[in-house]
């Protein structure tokens, strides 16, 4: 439970189908500019509610929890006034909202402490973006802690589901070898967030809950307007959870710290004319228009970044342009295909899906050829493919 709107009313609607809930905050420990007189509070990201029946110190007959699992059972916040820009998920104002939640719905309400593994997400995070790569951080955090650390968790409670307020939505899947429930597009496509949930494991599908992916965002809020939640008309988060200024690159260098990888460098036009300096290729992604502080005289774009030379490489739109790609680490939630197969490609989180063509390739990879070129294709995004409305699969491009 984040203390946002969407899973607040994923754990009211858990409550209401019945289930025995556990509400869970995930505390990642970095700290926003504000001070929280709280210890351990401040900066904690948006967690799932975990579905079972036993009390989260003790597993099921009083086992303990699995090892490693920290839990910070008492939750006195403070919420002061934020002086940063960040929208939701991370802040003690959050926490405090999330609280109460689980109070009107009556309910166990535990924040856990991730600052270790969080700290795994924030070196790929910045390793990514130092190797002239953009990162998907959302993406590591579903993989790796909401739909991988808390089935830990959740096994030491005895809980039976791993639940979130994520658009998405699950259905069976008779024919499929595995015989493992497919994962859909959330009803709402303004909202969809199945993109961000490619890396799950597949075998993780049939424990996995997401109450409000048949619903539109509208329809939750109305929700939890109709419920009395305060959260009710509280705004999304729109940031990355760990970076509580907003400015990823001032993150990037500060957590990097006095080493010796100068990242800056040249920008460059596509024929090689040095148009200016940056401070470094970390402040960069494909595509990118704004904060480029050169003046063309019309719109240029980072169309590449290069780590070796750490030039910025700016052009026009039309040289954004790529009609394939290909993506290693693959992860499928479907049978692998073993020959090409026509599929909906969609290549960063707020893109839509575009035709193309997979192919499976040796070691983990694919080969993705659209069926016309598409702009922004940046190593380190994710490449998730559909047939309709099903994720396939995905992998990170190269």
């Amino acid at each position: 439970m984040s203390g946002g709107v969407d899973s607040s009313v994923a754990a009211h609607l858990l409550c209401e189908a019945g289930h025995e809930v556990i509400g869970v905050f995930m505390r990642h420990g970095e700290q926003s500019p504000v001070a929280c007189a709280a210890p351990g509070v401040a900066g904690a990201s948006l967690g799932p509610a975990v579905v079972g029946e036993a009390p989260p110190q003790t597993g099921w007959g009083g086992a303990p929890l699995a090892p490693g699992t920290r839990v910070l059972a008492s939750l006195p916040i403070v919420a002061p006034q934020r002086l940063d820009h960040k929208q939701g998920c991370c802040s003690a104002s959050d926490a405090e909202d999330a609280r109460r939640v689980a109070e009107r719905l009556d309910i166990p309400f535990y924040a856990l402490n991730l600052e270790q593994e969080f700290g795994r997400i924030i070196d790929y995070f910045v390793d990514e973006y130092t190797r002239g790569r953009t990162p998907n951080p959302c993406v590591a955090c579903n993989t790796w802690l909401k739909f991988g650390k808390l089935f830990d968790y959740a096994d030491s409670v005895g809980a039976e589901f791993v639940a979130t307020g994520h658009y998405a939505k699950l259905a069976p899947q008779e024919h499929d070898a595995a015989g493992e429930p497919a994962l859909l597009r959330g009803l709402d496509g303004t909202k969809d967030q199945s993109y961000v949930l490619f890396g799950v494991e597949r075998s993780r599908l049939r424990r996995m809950l997401l109450p409000i992916g048949g619903f539109r965002k509208t329809e939750i809020r109305r929700l939890a307007t109709d419920m009395g939640l305060r959260v009710a008309d509280k705004r999304d988060s729109q940031e990355i959870c760990f970076v509580t200024t907003g400015r990823h690159d001032e993150f990037i260098r500060d957590r990097r710290g006095d080493d010796d990888r100068d990242t800056s460098g040249e920008i460059v036009s596509t024929d090689g004319t040095v148009l200016g300096h940056h401070e470094g290729i970390e402040g960069f992604t494909i595509g990118q228009r704004k904060g480029l502080r050169i003046a063309m005289g019309d719109r240029r774009f980072v169309v590449r970044i290069e780590p070796e030379t750490r030039r910025v490489v700016i052009g026009q739109r039309h040289e954004l342009a790529r009609a394939e790609l290909t993506a290693s680490g693959v992860n499928w939630l479907a049978d692998p295909p073993t020959d090409p197969r026509s599929c909906l490609a969609q290549i960063r989180y707020n893109s839509s899906a575009k035709p193309a063509t997979m192919t499976p390739l040796p070691d983990g990879r694919i080969h993705v050829q659209f069926d016309e070129p598409q702009d922004g294709v940046a190593p380190g995004q994710a490449v998730v493919c559909y047939d309709g409305e099903r994720v396939l699969g995905g992998g990170w491009i190269e």
